[in-house]
């Protein structure tokens, strides 16, 4: 039997096929000029496909946003969404936004407290976001392509109505980030996982309702636990991805001003090692998968 004959009997693998596209969605761009250098630069090396902007970070500057917008020159490389930021240390943009403490955000467990007991007001979370979004055009001269939230606080109660809404006043094609997976749950050993899935569902229902698109899948969750093994666990979140699935992720390198505003520093310097190295694009290829 001639060469060319086996071959064609022989049965098409899953990476043999076509692949299916994914988003990987850096989170944080505008925190650090390391984390937004960082960023930047895998995005020019064709490792991200995706990145989320912190417009109330002080590290978010016009220059950075032209930094970034600038990859998209010629050829679409990135596409570039709202970080939608709620909580301490970071500083409201609109004076009536409250809960505050010390002239900031309040910390993330009691804005999550407040909002499961629809303690906030409606009003004024609604023009933080629009102030948000309303930043982030000026900043780049265009909507968002997506909006998420830093720590996951678009999908809490209250926030997600007024980041529904936001996103369909800004554009037919502006989606928004659910965190639900799909067709199975998170791992137990993944208690983050779990609840945010929990908090997508209903997210979920009231995008739809609205007519928002959402990516189909989430990963990306894991403890940040100092000793992760990053390379071991990325394979882990490809695992059943559909074509527009999302995974989310935090690469960076460490400055004084990370380690100011965020307790998320070393690790980002191993997520970004193991987007640099060859394992990841090989991680992609034996799920069938490539980048949008």
């Amino acid at each position: 039997m001639a060469i060319d004959d086996v071959e064609a009997r022989r049965p098409v693998t899953a990476a043999e096929e076509t692949p299916r596209r994914i988003w990987l969605c850096a989170d944080d761009y505008g925190v650090s000029p390391a984390v937004n250098a960082a960023i930047r630069d895998l995005v020019l090396r064709g490792r991200l496909n995706a990145s989320s902007v912190m417009v109330v970070a002080p590290s978010f500057t016009r220059s950075e946003a032209r930094s970034l917008a600038m990859l998209n020159a010629g050829s679409r490389r990135v596409a570039i969404g709202l970080h939608l930021t709620l909580t301490a240390p970071y500083r409201p943009l609109t004076r009536e936004f409250a809960p505050r403490r010390a002239d900031a955000f309040p910390p993330r467990n009691d804005l999550l407290r407040a909002t499961l007991l629809r303690r906030l007001d409606g009003g004024r979370i609604d023009a933080e976001v629009k102030a948000q979004v309303a930043a982030f055009t000026a900043a780049f001269g265009r909507a968002p392509d997506f909006i998420d939230g830093h720590l996951h606080v678009h999908l809490l109660p209250q926030v997600r109505d007024a980041v529904i809404a936001a996103a369909k006043e800004a554009g037919p094609d502006v989606w928004v980030r659910q965190c639900g997976t799909r067709g199975r749950l998170p791992q137990l050993s993944d208690p983050k996982g779990l609840f945010l899935d929990w908090l997508s569902r209903g997210f979920r229902r009231r995008a739809r309702a609205a007519g928002v698109p959402a990516n189909p899948a989430f990963a990306g969750t894991y403890t940040y636990a100092d000793d992760a093994d990053f390379a071991a666990l990325f394979p882990r979140f490809l695992a059943g991805l559909p074509e527009a699935g999302l995974v989310m992720c935090h690469p960076g390198r460490v400055d004084a001003e990370l380690e100011r505003l965020e307790p998320l520093t070393h690790l980002r310097e191993r997520e970004y090692d193991y987007f640099l190295g060859d394992a990841f694009p090989r991680a992609l290829a034996e799920h069938g998968l490539a980048l949008a």
